[in-house]
């Protein structure tokens, strides 16, 4: 999920926010100050159930994001990097560079979100508690019950065993942690999330089709989006056990064709494009890699402009770039493969290019892989 605009870091890692959480926003925001709060605390002007509903959205969306923020300290604990967090419609996602070394590990990172919202929700609910034994019934006691029951209520859904969920993530390092199969372990919690999909959209259209308006067709998109996550994460867990053991210099091509940045876009036709029948190219200084030029961003060149136009002014930056060791597992390398390099990484050693990965030298090692792992089935059987 992309950010469409970034909010800055915490815990040094980037925090973005994609343009469908102002969607998400608006609604509960409406459904706050338009119904909830009038019809539970009647007696206050407009304006209060406004700012009442602004505020209690603006509190939840802190508490989403402390939630993932606790994700991502935890997987930095436990070694695994963070490429950003990213709020939007569904919530909130975590990044991570790299999958858990063991269940425990696993176990740690899935389960400390859900507990965070656990205790946002308790938090709330103590101080609203409180507020309701001195007397008070007004519209903070309404936002503050809100926020304690949305958060508990947060955490339970997150702990359903199915992924992409949280409780996804703890079923999968159950089942890892008893058969010492990570890849069972994922089509399991995958399957899991299938499931609950179904259920999500059957129950979804019953309660549309019973009057619910709104909100049955809502648990329905929800169902839709598990079904359709679930099956990328068994996907992913298929091709993350083909390419087990694989290293980027198995897949890599290596010295690659280069060019420099001051080529220019018609050269670039005319003499690589044709001739070494390359859809990417690095561009490099004394050897070190400073940009990527791909098919598709010269495409985008007008013919009348290709004469004037250098590589270096179509490239993909230096700060783009997606940069890995020979020695890297492939498996690492994949969720970085993402950006304006068309999931293209280039290999370097002491800053040195030495090789090149397109997605076609990776969808041959899955083959490969998968083949692999069929011969060892069919002997194992």
């Amino acid at each position: 999920m992309r950010a469409s605009f970034r909010l800055g870091r915490i815990v040094g890692v980037p925090v973005g926010v994609n343009w469908s959480v102002l969607v998400i926003f608006g609604l509960i925001a409406w459904a706050l100050a338009a119904s909830l709060f009038p019809r539970s605390y009647p007696g206050h002007s407009a304006g209060a159930y406004i700012f009442a509903g602004l505020a209690a959205a603006v509190v939840f969306f802190v508490g989403l994001l402390a939630h993932e923020v606790s994700h991502a300290v935890i997987a930095q604990r436990n070694g695994i990097g963070v490429e950003g967090i990213t709020l939007w419609l569904f919530g909130g996602v975590s990044e991570l560079k790299g999958e858990a070394k063991d269940p425990g590990a696993e176990l740690r990172i899935a389960g400390i979100g859900p507990l965070v919202s656990l205790v946002i929700g308790i938090f709330f609910g103590v101080i609203a508690a409180l507020l309701a034994l001195a007397g008070s019934r007004g519209l903070l006691l309404g936002a503050l019950s809100w926020l304690a029951g949305i958060n508990v209520l947060l955490a339970i859904f997150n702990v359903l065993p199915a992924a992409p969920l949280d409780g996804g993530r703890l079923l999968r390092a159950v089942v890892w942690k008893y058969t010492g199969d990570r890849t069972k372990a994922s089509v399991v919690a995958a399957r899991a999330g299938w499931g609950l999909g179904i259920v999500l959209i059957a129950v979804g259209l019953w309660r549309f089709l019973s009057g619910a308006g709104v909100g049955g067709l809502w648990l329905a998109l929800i169902g839709w989006f598990l079904i359709g996550a679930a099956g990328m994460e068994e996907r992913q867990a298929r091709t993350g056990s083909a390419l087990r053991g694989v290293r980027v210099a198995d897949v890599m091509t290596p010295q690659p064709q280069t060019a420099s940045g001051d080529m220019t876009v018609a050269d670039f036709v005319d003499h690589y494009l044709f001739a070494y029948r390359h859809s990417a190219l690095p561009l490099t200084e004394e050897g070190r890699p400073v940009g990527l030029v791909t098919l598709d961003r010269v495409r985008g060149i007008p013919a009348d402009r290709r004469e004037s136009t250098t590589l270096g002014e179509v490239a993909c930056r230096s700060d783009d770039l997606v940069l890995a060791s020979p020695d890297e597992p492939l498996n690492d390398l994949l969720p970085r493969l993402t950006g304006c390099a068309d999931g293209r990484a280039l290999v370097v050693t002491d800053q040195r290019l030495v090789g090149i990965i397109s997605p076609s030298d990776i969808s041959r090692a899955v083959q490969r892989g998968s083949m692999r792992d069929q011969m060892a089935g069919s002997r194992g059987s």
